[in-house]
This record gives structure tokens, sequence and C-alpha cells, in this order.
């Protein structure tokens, strides 16, 4: 009777892992039908020429929307049963007690795969420093986990190669442990409103005991519900970014954001810095421009100034921080972007 037991819980594992085994392959089909597909419903079904302006944009459009949305689903859904290791509580355990240097490094590299956006900003900081976690430190996490995201190292890799990708989560990694660093030499702690500090740290509670029936099943609500919060912006950022494949002149964006025009860096920061946006509506727009002619530096500063500087995160904090140390924020990690993107135009 006791040996007997076990068998009910194990056969629902097995029907889910045999299931998630079956939408692996289809997956793959799909991925490798997506080009030939695209093709024949651009010049074949839709009889358009392969070198007309508008069939290029067509085919770039039906070519990188599923492309992209399956990319991004089956990311998502690795991600997010690496999040399910990491709670809040838990990631400020890891961070508590660390010195700056080592605690920056972890702090960054931790950014990339907790589950955390601008919307938890407020939240996070105010665990952080109860938990007595320097400011830079926690500065060094809240940059890189909007700014090195789920979405952008899949677009990334979808559009560009696993270098490009590389390289953006390598520079996004230096950008936030150095801005975190940069930030905790000065010592601003005198910025932080004053209430921050006079609320008394709450003791962290363990997360939950999940077993891989339960992982499973929170990445696949994952998957539904982040990619039915970004598709629009996957559809219309890559319906601009065709229009720009198929229409706008090679001449007019390499002049604009190519290599030789020196200032075009900190102009994509400073233009990036208001407009808010995510990955999956600003990365194919990069992809149509560095096919023009754009310089992979320029365009790189562009989308990092857009999705780790958003204008709602510093709103957001504003009700944590004084202007001062937003301010100070924004130029430190504004300045290391602008560098990296001079950086990435002169080694590429």
């Amino acid at each position: 009777m006791d040996q007997s037991l076990p068998l009910p819980s194990q056969k629902p594992n097995l029907r889910m892992f045999a299931l998630l085994g079956l939408i692996v392959a289809v997956w793959f089909a799909l991925y490798n039908l997506i080009q030939p597909l695209a093709n024949w419903v651009t010049y074949s079904l839709l009889q358009l020429q392969t070198d007309s302006h508008l069939g290029q944009s067509v085919a770039f459009f039906l070519y990188d929307v599923p492309k992209i949305l399956l990319l991004l689903s089956g990311m998502i859904f690795l991600i997010s049963i690496l999040r399910t290791f990491f709670s809040p509580e838990r990631t400020r355990a890891l961070l508590g007690g660390k010195r700056q240097g080592i605690g920056n490094v972890l702090a960054a590299l931790l950014g990339i795969v907790t589950p955390f956006c601008s919307c938890s900003a407020v939240p996070l900081f105010i665990g952080f420093v109860e938990s007595g976690i320097p400011l830079g430190v926690t500065f060094s996490f809240l940059i890189a986990a909007p700014t090195i995201n789920e979405v952008a190292i899949v677009m990334l890799f979808g559009l560009f190669g696993w270098k490009v990708a590389g390289l953006y989560i390598v520079s996004g990694l230096i950008i936030a442990i150095l801005a975190g660093m940069i930030i905790g030499r000065l010592k601003l702690e005198r910025y932080v409103e004053v209430f921050v500090w006079e609320m008394q740290a709450t003791g962290a509670v363990e997360g939950e005991k999940l077993n891989w029936s339960d992982r499973i099943q929170r990445s696949w609500v994952s998957v539904k519900e982040i990619v039915a919060k970004v598709w629009l912006y996957v559809v219309i950022g890559i319906a601009i970014g065709a229009m720009i494949h198929g229409f706008v002149p090679e001449s007019a964006l390499a002049g604009i954001m190519g290599k030789q025009a020196w200032w075009s860096v900190p102009a994509a920061v400073l233009l990036g810095i208001p407009l808010y946006s995510n990955a999956a509506g600003v990365i194919p727009i990069v992809s149509a421009l560095m096919e023009k002619g754009a310089s992979l530096g320029t365009v790189l500063a562009f989308m990092m100034s857009v999705v780790g500087l958003s204008l709602p995160e510093m709103v957001i904090l504003r009700r944590v921080l004084k202007p001062q140390l937003i301010a100070i924020f924004i130029g430190v990690v504004a300045l290391a972007i602008i560098i990296t993107g001079y950086l990435f135009n002169l080694v590429l």
C-alpha cells in the first residue's frame, strides 16, 4: 500500500514532461518553417517583386514577427524556470553583507536572472536598504535588472547572433558594476529619503518550496502573461523596422548614426532617455537601423538608454530617492553607456 502512494503524483509529472517534449519538437519544426513560409507568402501568394521596397518590407515583417515571438516564448520559459529558484527574500539574503566590488558583481549577475523590472524598484530598494546592502550594490542590481533582460537577449540573438548578444550582456554587466561602484564611492546615502532609513527591517521569509511540476506550470503562466503584454510591441517595432528596411535610404541613416558622426552616440543616448519602450519594441528598430548602415555601438547605446533609463522608473524611484541622487544616477549610467557605445564603434 505504502509503495503505491507516490504513483498518482508521479503520473501527472510524466504526462507534463511528455507534453513539454512534444511542445519543444513542434517549436523547432515551426522555427525551421518560418523563412520559407514568409518567402512563399510574400513572393508567391502576394506576388510581390523580390527587388521591390514593398516586397522586402513585407518579407522582413512576415519572417521576423513569428521568429521573435517563438524565440521570446522559448527564452521566457527557460528564464522563468531559473527564476523560480530566486525569491526576493533569497536575493536580499545573497546580497546582504557583501562589500563593494564583490557585491556589485554579484548584484549585477543576479539582476539578469531575477524577475524584477522598474515597477519593482521601490519595494526592492527599501528591502535592500533594510537588509544592510550598500547603496552602490543596490544600484548595480537596479541597473542590471531592467537593462539586461531576457527579451533583449533573445531578440539580439535572433537578429544578430550570439556575438552581439554576448557583447550586450558583457557591456550591460560592466555598466551596472562600474556605475554601482561609482555611486557607492560617492557616499550618497544622504540623498535617500529619510523614511527609508527609519523603516524597520521585517525579517525575510523563505520562499515556498516548489517541485518541478510547479516550476513548469508557473513558467508556462509567465510565458502567456509576458507574451500577452509585449506581442503588440513586437509587431509595432518590427513593422517600423520593416519600413526602415524597405524604404529608408542607407546613406541617410549611415550619415546620422554611422561611426563617422562623432556626436551620434551621445545624441542616441540623450534621445533614448526620455523615451519609454521595452526591448520588444526597440530591438527590431535597432536591427533595421544597422542594416541601413548605422553603427552597432550607436544603436546599442540608444537601446540601453531606452530600456535602462526609462522615465517611468525614474518617476517611481522618486518616492525613495531625492532628485540629486536620481540626477547622479542618470548621469553616471548615461556616461557609461556613451563610453560603451564609442568602444563598440572603435573595435567593431
